[in-house]
């Protein structure tokens, strides 16, 4: 079993069957995990995610005119030439608190401490949608981050087991990932260490049905969490499988030298665009995290610091350099993803692009009336919506992130904490 532990564990995960009262479990079955596709047709549906840790000056950023005659903000500025392919949203939240022990719910609705008797727990959109759709490239999902800076390691996004999703943490690393193809000695190694996880996974099968007649009731429950587990494992060894032998996209250009956060984000979001142009990914994160160092922007004090600016107006002019630094380069992307031809389309047209952060106010550190923006996607855009922020009308976030679910083609009346489809 210790060798099946370290076998497993180089495809991601570990598998212990579960002790169960009945030694019960379900018969595997033989289907292939992983759906015979050639690839992103053009027009395939894609998803990206963009959060940072600290949040906007809302004020500064939310207009006070609904509809499509908006007036233009101080942190709307930078977007205002390509308004017409985004929507700003007021009032969405997920009715968390926290402060900054809530922000890793930006994109599940869900705190990991009331995650665990969820049936998909705290699993954030982006890693839902992998789940669906994922296994159709090379990457199921690309989690950009830092795992440096105040509280930790990005995370923005997380697994149905509560995992969090380590992140590719600077350009050189994300260029091999997406460009760099392995050795034909690490391809022969690869292979191999296919071979053999793949002879584990049939033991486990056939372990699982030699006791699948013994099972009881109280152990299915169990029993659908391990073989969930099982089934995951599947598809990352097929989709590795498939992968192994298959050259990788030619690089557009050297590979970079990784600078600071601040200088290296501009080059991070050309790259996911790059990975989902060549359908290396549909689905891809990227969070905006504590190494995201003010100093780089010619500000001496630090972020954190910053966030809890008490009304100084210096501090809140640092604030609004930074927070229109980050805007401005999301603002690039979207134009960037327009830009791209995508067979009669562009690429913003089949990709949405959520904006925004698990954090409402950086200064008192709430986590309600978040800022959102969304671009893309084929969504009619153009305009600010606002939605109540209290009350018996008051809409979940969450609503959005079904409405996105279905619009990639993923059958879902429900997702974390909503209630329904956003209309």
């Amino acid at each position: 079993m210790n060798r099946r532990r370290f076998l497993l564990q180089t495809i991601g995960t570990t598998l212990v069957l579960p002790s169960l009262p009945s030694l019960m479990a379900k018969d595997v079955g033989g289907n292939s995990a992983v759906r015979t596709a050639k690839g992103a047709g053009m027009g395939a549906r894609r998803f990206v995610a963009i959060g940072n840790l600290l949040g906007y000056q809302t004020n500064q950023l939310f207009p006070t005119t609904p509809g499509r005659n908006y007036e233009k903000t101080t942190l709307l500025e930078p977007l205002w030439d390509i308004r017409k392919h985004l929507t700003v949203y007021r009032g969405l939240d997920h009715g968390v608190k926290g402060g900054h022990f809530a922000v890793h719910s930006f994109l599940s609705g869900v705190l990991n401490s009331e995650a665990q008797n969820r049936p998909n727990g705290n699993v954030t959109i982006d890693q839902y949608l992998a789940d669906e759709v994922g296994f159709e490239t090379r990457f199921p999902s690309l989690t950009v981050g830092s795992e440096g800076g105040i509280h930790g390691g990005c995370q923005i996004a997380w697994t149905k087991s509560g995992v969090r999703v380590p992140p590719v943490t600077n350009p050189a690393e994300l260029f091999e990932k997406l460009f760099v193809s392995d050795s034909k000695e690490r391809q022969t190694r690869r292979m191999q260490e296919n071979q053999v996880q793949a002879s584990i996974l049939d033991s486990v099968r056939e372990e699982a049905n030699r006791l699948s007649k013994r099972v009881n009731n109280e152990d299915k429950e169990k029993l659908d969490e391990y073989l969930t587990s099982v089934r995951d494992v599947e598809k990352r060894l097929e989709l590795r499988q498939r992968w192994t032998n298959q050259p990788k996209p030619k690089a557009p250009f050297d590979k970079p030298a990784n600078r600071n956060a601040v200088e290296d984000l501009p080059l991070l979001y050309e790259m996911i665009a790059l990975a989902l142009q060549t359908d290396s990914t549909r689905i891809a994160t990227l969070e905006i995290g504590g190494d995201f160092m003010p100093q780089h922007l010619g500000i001496k004090k630090d972020w954190h610091g910053l966030s809890h600016h008490g009304n100084d107006p210096e501090a809140i002019a640092s604030l609004i350099t930074l927070e229109k630094y980050q805007i401005e380069h999301f603002g690039k992307f979207v134009a960037r993803l327009a830009k791209m031809n995508d067979g009669e389309r562009s690429l913003l047209d089949s990709t949405t692009v959520l904006f925004g952060s698990g954090m409402g106010d950086g200064n008192v550190h709430k986590n309600s009336d978040l800022p959102i923006l969304l671009a893309g996607g084929g969504y009619k855009h153009g305009e600010f919506r606002q939605v109540p922020r209290e009350g018996v009308k008051k809409v979940p976030l969450c609503n959005l992130f079904v409405d996105i679910a279905q619009k990639m083609g993923v059958e879902t009346d429900s997702f974390g904490s909503s209630t329904g489809r956003f209309a």
